[in-house]
């Protein structure tokens, strides 16, 4: 599902039976496609209901409810669950897909074989199904028992379109041991083969960097992804499972709803929320937030571009044989792609310098790399500009506040990266960033000043205190 615009969608009661024809029109072109979860309730709001509604919005759909239980349930753990009548939770399944044009559904927290059989009946067969087999709690109590486990296998997992077991559950429903991104992929051929359309293993309980393994009509795929250093990882399975059926209800195809809903957790994942005394819950909205500001960013760095191309002369001094750029963080980015700078970077010219081209998203790769690793420490820190570091330029903006140097040639091989390193060794025993950040270059390598500030106006002011200009 595109990030930047609303989904079309076909209204399913044109086609499908068991919905009833919803009496009013629906504008496919200005209204999102409806979803629908049948989970338990999240009193702490980072599992369960609250985060698919959550995830489902972000992915641009309409979220609609079936409740199985009820939870007395916080970041810690669940205190208490108390389930809802198998036929209350039918009924509301119905309530639901007989008056909305209910696209595509998905099954959380069912807890015992009596509410599988209930969810099993009430959803029209030709929905599309996500099946979260919710199974094991964190702590590693159980939340579906025996029974329910069967009657999961014998009902439900023949329907799903997608099915999203974590290690835990996968082991239970397969009796596979999975310990290996290689065990997981294997266990997901058990699981389609065993009747779903697709199966996704995800893989974050596993050592090492998280591998998520598919299996489905498309073929095999590996998702993988280096783990986030972070403890806001509550709700995380309810998120991923939400996010494919909001992909399903618009239409597509299994894998692309995963690839869709595997790239949204992604950004969603370093934003998690630091509540509670155990994990946290991501912040379901907090990548939607960053796309909604980017385009005021990109203004506001496109007018501070502006006051560089009218300096005059003087400012080109400043510009290293490789080119100034200038690069800002909308609210809440914390990944280079997410960062607005310049395309092509600013070029001396006769008069003064000029941008080679406008602003976007992810003009920037070194700069955007070194701005989101300070910002790790100091996120107030929203805009980095390099500049030529002569001795008066390093200087001027001593005077302004303190420098930082780093010698590259004690970067060890193995680093992630020179702005990786740069900005974790700039930033070692920090926790507000400095002025700037200079480096004297290495063999092949330009000497550079990098300027930080908390705006993009800060920072093209601290440019051009580097060059020694008067504004005119």
């Amino acid at each position: 599902m595109s990030e930047d615009m609303a989904p079309a969608h076909t209204d399913p009661s044109d086609a499908d039976p068991d919905h009833t024809d919803p009496a009013r029109t629906i504008d496919s072109t200005a209204t999102p496609p409806v979803a629908l979860t049948v989970a338990g309730t999240d009193s702490g709001g980072g599992a369960g209901v609250a985060a698919d509604l959550k995830a489902m919005a972000a992915r641009d759909a309409f979220g609609t409810a079936a409740v199985t239980a009820v939870t007395a349930q916080n970041t810690a753990g669940v205190d208490s669950a108390h389930p809802v009548p198998p036929a209350e939770v039918a009924a509301q399944i119905r309530s639901v897909v007989s008056d909305l044009p209910v696209a595509a559904a998905k099954t959380g927290m069912l807890g015992d074989a009596d509410r599988v059989e209930a969810v099993a009946e009430a959803l029209p067969e030709s929905l599309p199904l996500v099946v979260d087999p919710v199974m094991v709690a964190a702590s590693g109590a159980r939340l579906l028992d025996e029974s329910g486990v069967e009657a999961l296998r014998d009902r439900l997992i023949e329907r799903a379109t997608v099915l999203t077991p974590n290690v835990a559950e996968t082991e239970l429903l397969t009796g596979r041991d999975v310990s290996t991104p290689a065990d997981a992929l294997a266990a997901a051929r058990d699981l389609r083969g065993g009747g779903a359309e697709a199966a996704l293993v995800t893989g974050g309980h596993l050592d090492g960097d998280p591998v998520d393994a598919y299996v489905g009509p498309e073929g095999e795929t590996r998702f993988e992804r280096d783990r986030v250093d972070t403890d806001a990882t509550h709700g995380t399975g309810c998120t991923l499972s939400a996010a494919i059926a909001a992909e399903l209800a618009d239409g597509v195809d299994p894998l692309a709803a995963v690839e869709a809903a595997e790239s949204y957790l992604d950004r969603t994942l370093p934003r998690g929320l630091p509540y509670g005394e155990g994990p946290g819950p991501v912040n379901h909205l907090g990548a939607t937030r960053t796309d909604a500001a980017t385009p005021e960013a990109c203004a506001r760095l496109r007018a501070e571009v502006g006051r560089l191309e009218r300096a005059g002369s003087a400012v080109a001094d400043a510009v290293p044989e490789v080119g100034t750029n200038v690069a800002l963080a909308p609210p809440g980015a914390c990944r280079p792609d997410e960062l607005v700078a310049v395309e092509g970077r600013l070029r001396p010219t006769g008069e003064g310098v000029r941008a080679a081209g406008g602003v976007a998203r992810g003009a920037s790769d070194h700069l955007a790399r070194l701005l989101c690793g300070v910002r790790e420490t100091d996120p107030a820190t929203r805009a980095v500009a390099n500049v030529r570091p002569t001795d008066a330029a390093v200087d001027r903006l001593n005077e302004i506040g303190d420098v930082v140097r780093v010698d590259r040639r004690e970067e060890p091989p193995d680093s992630d990266g020179t702005m990786d390193w740069t900005a974790a060794t700039s930033m070692s025993d920090r926790s507000r960033a400095p002025v700037a950040v200079v480096d004297d270059g290495a063999h092949g390598k330009e000497p550079m000043a990098r300027v930080f500030g908390d705006s993009a106006e800060t920072v093209v002011d601290r440019v051009l205190i580097a060059a020694g200009v008067d504004e005119p």
